[in-house]
């Protein structure tokens, strides 16, 4: 196939999509309303159910709620009819997703769902379906066109109940006035909870050269070469006074002949950049980078505690 081709197929078919979605936006009214509250007052979780690709749609959706605040369980329709209905309590929500509601597992569990539930939500697009007759709230998800070109393949219905599935998500998120801090509750792991939650004094060396003001080159030297970093603090009772790079022991050696008498505070570089230990390190990922450094000196107190490297950071995803 040719490459203009290919792009105008995906053209269209995102066109498609954009489309239906704009028909989605201009029915959300009362009924939505009604759903978000419904679930925001429930006292107990909300139970997804779905079966085909709306399965598939309704596990996202419940990994979404979950991570932004609201419980949900995903039930697998099929499933739900040969013994798992026992996950729905009477203080749960049912969200049921079905494009055509008439789904023969659809048909046979819809009575379970109304009777087992606090309310029953159904999302679908198809307002005279046997789901919909059920449903105490209905979510109209209906599209005029599929985005596949023979009208058989889930693509515009799909991404309308993935859609709705997000406001639900965000409205209930913003309702339950869910922040920055709560969304790192639920991901302590990877670079997203690192970045939202990790602290500076985690990724802090266990490395820590330095030298005092009156310590000779050959001191400074074996300090620098004595770690991995290619530098030193200049301390005095551990208050920082300056820094020592591998670079500033170049620009000696190339602007000098003697050295025999060069000390520490004759060639280090004064009020270096610091950061407390209790910082977030996504803060010490930000100084880094603005000022073009590879270390950053980390302080307790103001007192020099050890370094932080880039590299380190970038290892753990910090960014």
């Amino acid at each position: 196939m040719e490459r203009d081709k290919i792009i105008s197929i995906a053209t269209s078919t995102l066109s498609i999509e954009i489309s239906e979605l704009e028909k989605l936006k201009q029915r959300i009214g009362d009924e939505f309303v009604k759903a978000v509250e419904i679930i925001h007052s429930a006292k107990g979780k909300l139970i997804v159910v779905g079966i085909g690709k709306s399965a598939h749609v309704g596990n996202k959706i419940v990994a979404t709620l979950n991570s932004t605040g609201t419980p949900a369980q995903f039930l697998h329709a099929s499933e739900a009819i040969h013994g798992d209905l026992g996950v729905i309590q009477k203080q749960d929500v049912v969200l049921c997703i079905s494009n055509s509601g008439n789904s023969p597992e659809i048909v046979n569990l819809v009575t379970y769902l109304k009777d087992y539930s606090s309310a029953l939500i159904g999302m679908t697009g198809n307002r005279k379906s046997k789901l919909a007759e059920f449903s105490d709230v209905i979510l109209d998800t209906h599209v005029d066109v599929e985005a596949c070109p023979i009208q058989l393949a889930p693509t515009s219905s799909t991404t309308n109940q993935m859609a709705l599935g997000d406001a639900l998500a965000i409205c209930l998120m913003e309702w339950n006035h869910f922040k920055e801090n709560d969304f790192a509750r639920f991901h302590p792991g990877g670079s997203l909870g690192k970045n939202l939650t990790a602290r500076v004094e985690q990724f802090v060396s266990s490395q820590k050269p330095q030298v005092s003001q009156e310590s000779s080159i050959k001191e400074v030297i074996i300090s620098i070469s004595a770690s991995s970093h290619g530098i030193t603090v200049v301390t005095d009772h551990e208050k920082i006074i300056g820094v020592i790079t591998d670079g500033d022991l170049r620009r000696m050696l190339l602007n000098g002949d003697d050295i025999s008498k060069v000390l520490a505070k004759d060639i280090m570089s004064v009020n270096p950049k610091t950061i407390e230990k209790d910082a977030l390190a996504k803060d010490a990922m930000k100084i880094l980078k603005n000022n073009n450094i590879g270390q950053l000196i980390v302080t307790e107190n103001s007192q020099y505690f050890g370094i932080i490297d880039l590299h380190k950071l970038l290892d753990e995803g910090i960014n």
